[in-house]
């Protein structure tokens, strides 16, 4: 069995165990006021574990295979498919997350897309930096005002 069916093997046990948790475990806690409302806390993983479903059964049963011959990965020649990039990316995505509250949400997110758009190649800086800052701040002026969630903007001892 190819590499992509292998995964979709392993993303539908995964879809399977979250389905599971969000049909059958998370609403036993519900107040009775929120049993009434048409959306519960569970909608969107309900959604999310069927959609999920079913794109990896597509992939699982080949339905997505077209008459063009589309060249498979080989898992023994993984070091061509840029693994370094995508191991920098994942441990960018680490950093982020360590450096999120300490450092505060705008410098934290406008450095990540920075590097990660540097990671994937964009040489740019002043496209860069523009677009992540922008970017950024839309961001966190949509979660902080618009949402009303609290997210601090600046590290600690800057005031934030």
């Amino acid at each position: 069995m190819a590499l992509d069916r292998w995964i979709a093997l392993i993303l539908v046990g995964i879809c399977l165990a979250y389905g599971y948790a969000a049909w059958f475990t998370m609403d036993g806690g519900l107040a009775p006021f929120m049993k009434r409302n048409p959306i519960w806390p569970s909608t969107f993983p309900k959604v999310l574990s069927v959609i999920g479903l079913l794109l990896s059964l597509v992939i699982l049963l080949g339905l997505e295979k077209s008459e063009l011959k589309v060249a498979e990965i080989d898992y023994r020649r993984l070091g061509e498919y840029k693994l370094g990039q995508a191991l920098m990316l994942l441990a960018l995505m680490v950093a982020y997350a360590l450096c999120l509250r300490p450092m505060g949400f705008i410098f934290s997110t406008g450095a990540f897309l920075i590097l990660g758009s540097f990671i994937l190649g964009e040489r740019k800086w002043l496209v860069m930096v523009s677009v992540s800052l922008i970017a950024t701040l839309i961001v966190w002026y949509l979660v902080q005002q618009v949402l009303g969630i609290y997210l601090r903007p600046l590290p600690g001892f800057i005031g934030g």
